[in-house]
């Protein structure tokens, strides 16, 4: 039974430091696309979801600090994409912080994004019930 009357955490802002950059940065590293855009501001959607990444342009406003929101992660379809994304990573000369297997078949990356921010990406090992609920397969 459905009880939510929302569609659940859809976006969140983040302050970069130049929007531009940041656009090519996540384009290329996650394939995401320009939703919409304005001079110092841009909304990025990820492929295949409607999950929004907003980078809004400030120069006044701590950017790449952690806090209160330590990362955000971007979720792999397969644990073997993983070295495509730790390539593309290495392409745009981000940093790696960590990377390895959270538990058997569960591979991981921590870096960098232009601004400092640390960004996850990693394979989740669901059950069979959460597989089928997003659409992955079982491990």
């Amino acid at each position: 039974m459905e009880t939510s009357t929302t569609y659940g955490l859809t976006h969140l802002a983040i302050a970069v430091r130049d929007v531009q950059r940041t656009l090519k940065f996540y384009s290329r590293v996650f394939g995401m696309k320009a939703m919409y855009q304005e001079e110092k501001m841009i909304q990025l959607t990820t492929p295949g979801n409607h999950d929004i990444l907003v980078f809004e342009e400030k120069q006044d406003a701590p950017t790449g600090q952690t806090g209160g929101i330590a990362h955000f992660g971007f979720r792999l379809k397969k644990p073997a994409d993983v070295e495509e994304i730790r390539k593309l990573i290495v392409e745009v000369g981000a940093e790696i912080i960590d990377s390895g297997e959270f538990v058997p078949g569960s591979p991981y990356i921590f870096f960098k994004d232009p601004d400092g921010y640390i960004v996850e990406v990693w394979y989740e090992v669901l059950t069979e019930g959460l597989a089928k609920e997003f659409g992955s397969p079982a491990s």
